[in-house]
């Protein structure tokens, strides 16, 4: 089985292991704290953000906004948040995930949220976007948060499906209406 490797401050060494099914598989993830050499490839990744994004939002809307949300992460942490990256040892950095800590709105208790996650195109059904939340809620354990939310494009059915798989399930849903 492959391996990925977690690095982040604080944290010893994580490993995952996860089967493959074909041999062009990459095999090795490393996943540590973003650092501002990283800030280019970071903030290109926001491109892939509006790949999913709604219908109803032009993709250079998104895609500002989340490099926006990356550029601030980067420069200017806020307690409670870690953003993270995951590369490969031949491709480079190729996913992104920003965890923040929100307060639930019905408790009042305060949660882990992944606000931003990423995979580049290259990367993609190889096994980071789980390894991704699972050092997610890693993160979020060692925080000692009891819950971690996170919040998905409508449209992003493919990104639905893989966190139905992995134990994640739908609470609210957001509908708008355009008053113009």
């Amino acid at each position: 089985m492959p391996l990925v490797v977690v690095r982040a401050p604080g944290w010893k060494v994580r490993r995952f292991r996860r089967r493959i099914q074909s041999p062009c598989f990459m095999t090795t993830f490393s996943i540590r704290s973003a650092g501002e050499a990283d800030r280019p490839r970071i903030l290109a990744l926001a491109e892939r953000l509006a790949a999913f994004g709604p219908s109803t939002r032009p993709a250079t809307e998104v895609a500002s906004r989340e490099r926006r949300a990356l550029a601030e992460a980067l420069a200017n942490p806020a307690p409670g948040s870690a953003l993270l990256t995951a590369e490969h040892p031949e491709l480079g950095l190729v996913g992104v995930m920003l965890l923040e800590s929100r307060r639930d709105y019905f408790t009042e208790e305060t949660q882990a949220h992944i606000a931003i996650l990423v995979v580049a195109r290259e990367a993609e059904g190889q096994g980071l976007g789980r390894a991704l939340l699972k050092t997610a809620e890693d993160w979020s354990r060692a925080q000692g948060f009891r819950r971690l939310t996170l919040t998905v494009f409508t449209d992003n059915h493919r990104a639905k499906e893989l966190y139905g798989r992995q134990g994640w399930r739908p609470e609210l849903e957001t509908y708008y209406k355009d008053l113009t």
